[in-house]
């Protein structure tokens, strides 16, 4: 991918281009805010990745929009350390009520029954069956207090615990060099990750919150609870989980949203 210098559009210094652009990758904008950005400035952080796109056309600039987030994917890839753990706190500074965050009300959270509840694995793995609640219990649990990070620019620290998403994936015979894991829930939402992120040993498949069985307005079930990625990359209610080479995309991620979402 060619690059082309250019100084900060008029009236914006180059942080606060870099900003907006941030902001640009990781929010859903509305289109028109989005054409009137790159009209200003055409840059990320003073480089400019359009090549040429005409930006009085809509299909171009969501096309350079496409390339510019696919860019940021990459260089957050690239930065990823699979070893590096984030910050984990003490119980005494868990956020009191832990805040509802989702694309509904929290009137219309969704009941998923234990009793008939059964986790989908297929996909790249061996063993593709459907695991109970029971069976996800009995595996060996862990508990961290992290920091919950969101893209609306709050944060929150909670008490999760859970299995070892590495752990699960090794039970499950994954194939650990797969570019993708897939999930699909039980609130119609979907949403993917990179297979780094899925070791990392800070990623769990949450079963409980502050001790307790993961309420419903947390994800009951299960939620998958990544403190390396922003909320909107840890889905709640999962069904389904599936490990592949093909892009899956996501909920968020189809309507604008950067799909590494990196903390």
């Amino acid at each position: 991918m060619k690059l082309f210098q250019h100084p900060a559009p008029h009236g914006m210094d180059r942080d606060a281009a870099l900003a907006e652009a941030r902001q640009l990758l990781a929010r859903r904008i509305d289109p028109p805010a989005r054409r009137a950005f790159l009209q200003r400035s055409l840059t990320l952080g003073g480089l400019s990745l359009l090549g040429g796109c005409s930006i009085t056309d809509n299909s171009g600039v969501e096309a350079a929009l496409t390339r510019i987030s696919r860019f940021n994917d990459a260089a957050q890839a690239w930065l990823f350390d699979p070893n590096r753990l984030a910050p984990t706190y003490p119980e005494s500074m868990i956020t009191r009520p832990f805040p509802f965050n989702a694309y509904y009300g929290e009137d219309e959270v969704r009941q998923v029954d234990e009793a008939g509840y059964r986790l989908e694995v297929t996909g790249l793995v061996a063993d593709r069956r459907r695991w109970t609640l029971a069976e996800l219990r009995a595996m060996p649990q862990r508990d961290q207090v992290t920091r919950h990070i969101c893209v609306e620019g709050w944060s929150a620290i909670g008490k999760w615990g859970g299995v070892p998403f590495a752990d699960f994936l090794r039970r499950v015979g994954a194939d650990t060099g797969a570019k993708y894991v897939g999930f699909k829930c039980a609130d119609d939402y979907y949403t993917s990750i990179d297979m780094p992120t899925a070791l990392h040993p800070q990623t769990l498949l949450t079963l409980s919150y502050d001790g307790q069985p993961l309420p419903p307005k947390y994800g009951f079930p299960m939620k998958l609870r990544m403190p390396t990625k922003l909320g909107y990359k840890n889905p709640k209610h999962i069904q389904a989980i599936f490990v592949t080479n093909t892009y899956p995309g996501g909920y968020w991620e189809d309507q604008g949203y950067n799909w590494f979402g990196g903390s």
